[in-house]
C-alpha cells in the first residue's frame, strides 16, 4: 500500500482513509484521497485530520458540554436553570462578535498564533467555573469562554480547509467537521462521569486543561496556513507546465487574446459583493433560527432525557446524538456531491424540524431516542452545511470575512436558543415538551427564509 520510501504518518492516514471509506461503503472516497501506490499523501488530508482531532476537543468540551455545565450550575443555589441558559447565551453571542477579529486575523496572519491564544483563554475560562458564585463571575467566565471558543475553533477550521482543497471541498469539510461530533460522542460521557465522580468544583479545571493539551499541540504539529506556504496547490493537484501557465480568450474583434491562469487564492467575490446577494441575506438569517433551534435542543437535551431516564442511562442518552451526528455528516458529504446541495440542505432543515417535533412529544423513551438520533443526523449537516454553502456561493476570496459575517448573525441564534428554552421550561412548570415546540418551530422558520434566498449560484 505504502512504498518504503513514504513516511509512516502517510501510511497511517491512507489506512484511517481507507478503512473509514470501506466502513461506509464509500468507494469514491477511497479514489479521490488515493493517487498510485508510489505517491505521497497529499498534504491537505491531514490537515484535515488534524482538526478533526482539534475540533473533538473544543466541541467535546463547549459545544456538546453545555448542558453538562447548564445542570451543574444549576445545582448551585446561587444560580438557577434560567440564569445558566443566559450564560450559555452570552457563550455564542461573544464568540460571534470575536469572530469578526479572528476572521481578519486569519485572513492576514498565521491561523496557528489564533487557535493557540484561543486555547489558552478558553483554558482558563472553563476552569474558572468552579470558582464562580456571583453571576457576574458566571457571566464573565462564559463571555471568554466564548471569545476562546470562537479563536480556536470553526472559523479558522473551516478557512485553512477551503484554502487547502477546491473540487473536493464538499468531503474534506465532512470528515473535518466530524470532529464537531466526535467530541460530543468521546467527551460529552466522560466529562459527564468525572463530574459525578469527581464533582465539577474539580473537573471543571481538568477539562480546562484537556481544552489546552487536546489543542494547541496539534495545531503546531500538523497544521499550516496554506498550500501555497509549502510550494502545494489546493487539491493537491500538478503545477501547470510550461504550457499550461497561459490561455486563449477570444476578444472582440475575434482575435485570440493571450490570458494569465487564474489565481485559486483569488477565487470569488469580495464581502460588499456577496452582501449585495439575496442568498447571502437568505442563508444568513435563516440560520440565526436553525441556530436557535439546534443549539437550544442541544443545551437542554442532559434536562430532556433526565425527565424519563436515570443518570446513568442519560449519560448514555447524550452520545446518541453526536454519534448519529457523525454518521449523518459522513453521509451527506457523500450525498452532497451526488444532487443539488440545496435541496440536500432543505431536507436537513425539514429533518430538524421533524425531530424535535419528536422530542416535543415526549411520548417514551423509544421516540426520545429515535427524536435525539434524527436530531443528531441534522445536526451534523447544518453545521457543515453553512460554511459548504458559503464557500460554494462566493469563493474563497473573502471567505473568513463573509462566513465570519454570517457565523455573527447566526451566533445571535445560538445566543437566543437556550435562553428562550430555559425561558420556556420555567414557564411551564419546568417540565420540556413547550421549549421543544418552541424549537421545532424556529427550525420551521429557518427553513422557510431560507426558500426566500433563492437558488444557489456556484462560481
Amino acid at each position: 500500500m505504502c512504498s518504503a520510501s513514504s513516511p509512516r504518518i502517510d501510511c497511517c492516514c491512507l489506512l484511517l482513509i481507507q478503512a473509514a471509506a470501506s466502513y461506509f461503503f464509500f468507494d469514491d472516497v477511497k479514489y479521490a484521497v488515493m493517487t498510485d501506490s508510489n505517491s505521497p499523501l497529499f498534504y491537505g488530508w491531514k490537515i484535515v485530520f488534524a482538526i478533526l482531532a482539534q475540533l473533538t476537543f473544543t466541541s467535546g468540551l463547549s459545544f456538546y458540554n453545555h448542558a453538562i455545565y447548564l445542570t451543574a450550575l444549576a445545582a448551585n443555589p446561587n444560580f438557577d436553570v434560567q440564569t445558566a441558559s443566559f450564560a450559555v447565551s452570552l457563550f455564542f453571542l461573544s464568540g460571534g462578535v470575536t469572530g469578526l477579529w479572528v476572521a481578519k486575523w486569519v485572513q492576514d496572519y498565521d491561523p496557528r498564533i489564533c487557535i493557540s491564544a484561543g486555547a489558552i483563554i478558553s483554558c482558563f475560562a472553563l476552569s474558572s467555573l468552579a470558582f464562580v458564585q456571583e453571576i457576574w463571575q458566571l457571566y464573565l467566565a462564559f463571555m471568554f469562554f466564548g471569545v476562546g471558543f470562537s479563536a480556536s475553533s470553526l472559523i479558522p477550521a473551516t478557512t485553512l480547509v477551503t484554502r487547502w482543497f477546491h473540487r473536493k471541498r464538499a468531503m474534506a469539510l465532512s470528515i473535518a467537521s466530524t470532529g464537531l461530533s466526535l467530541g460530543g460522542v468521546v467527551l460529552t460521557p466522560l466529562c459527564v462521569l468525572l463530574v459525578k465522580s469527581m464533582g465539577f468544583e474539580f473537573a471543571a479545571p481538568l477539562m480546562g486543561l484537556l481544552y489546552l493539551v487536546g489543542v494547541i499541540p496539534i495545531t503546531w504539529i500538523w497544521l499550516r496556513a496554506s498550500p501555497e506556504s509549502m510550494g502545494l496547490r489546493p487539491d493537491g493537484v500538478e503545477p501547470p507546465t510550461s504550457l499550461e501557465t497561459v490561455g486563449t480568450e477570444q476578444g472582440v474583434a475575434g482575435s485570440e487574446v493571450v490570458v494569465a491562469p487564474r489565481d485559486l487564492a483569488l477565487d470569488g467575490i469580495t464581502f460588499k459583493q456577496a452582501r449585495g446577494t439575496r442568498f447571502f441575506w437568505g442563508i444568513s438569517i435563516a440560520y440565526i433560527f436553525l441556530m436557535m433551534a439546534q443549539v437550544g435542543g442541544i443545551a437542554h437535551q442532559y434536562g430532556l432525557a433526565s425527565e424519563l431516564l436515570s443518570e446513568a442511562q442519560t449519560a448514555m442518552a447524550v452520545a446518541i446524538l453526536p454519534f448519529s451526528s457523525i454518521v449523518g455528516r459522513l453521509i451527506g458529504g457523500w450525498l452532497i456531491d451526488r444532487m443539488s446541495i440545496r435541496l440536500f440542505a432543505i431536507g436537513i432543515m425539514i429533518l430538524q424540524a421533524a425531530s424535535l417535533t419528536l422530542l416535543a412529544t415526549g411520548v417514551n423513551v423509544l421516540t426520545l431516542c429515535l427524536g435525539l438520533a434524527l436530531f443528531g443526523a441534522s445536526v451534523g449537516n447544518l453545521l457543515m452545511l453553512q460554511p459548504l454553502l458559503i464557500a460554494e456561493a462566493f469563493g474563497i476570496r473573502e471567505y473568513a470575512r463573509i462566513f465570519s459575517v454570517a457565523n455573527l448573525m447566526s451566533s445571535w441564534g445560538t445566543a437566543a436558543g437556550p435562553a428562550v428554552l430555559g425561558l420556556a421550561f420555567a414557564a411551564n412548570a419546568n417540565l420540556y415538551s413547550l421549549p421543544y415546540w418552541i424549537a421545532a418551530s424556529a427550525g420551521a422558520v429557518g427553513l422557510i427564509l431560507f426558500l426566500t434566498g433563492g437558488k444557489l449560484r456556484a462560481l
